[in-house]
């Protein structure tokens, strides 16, 4: 199967893209190599191949929650680049 530039158009057109005519064959050169390399996809024999659900054979490994000692508020402060006696101050984002 190959693309020519009237399917790229359609294509184009159904995925509401737009682009110059110079980027037509462009696109249409690498949708044809994306095809291409399919071809060669369906060729590899995967008869006893086991469908690929996970990347890996883990699944939901989390940790344990463990309680810690959080930090206080007055050393929170000491991290602050502006604060006003007991508050954070932060730059206006409402009018």
């Amino acid at each position: 199967m190959s693309v020519d530039k009237e399917t790229i158009g359609k294509i184009a057109h159904l995925a509401r893209l737009e682009f110059d005519e110079s980027k037509t064959e462009v696109m249409a050169q690498s949708i044809n190599n994306i095809l291409d390399w399919m071809k060669v996809l369906n060729e590899v024999d995967t008869e006893n191949v086991k469908p690929l659900t996970h990347m890996s054979a883990e699944v939901n490994i989390l940790r344990d929650d463990v309680v810690k000692e959080g930090l206080s508020h007055q050393e929170a402060l000491l991290n602050a680049p502006k604060k006003d006696s007991d508050y954070f101050r932060v730059p206006k984002v409402l009018e």
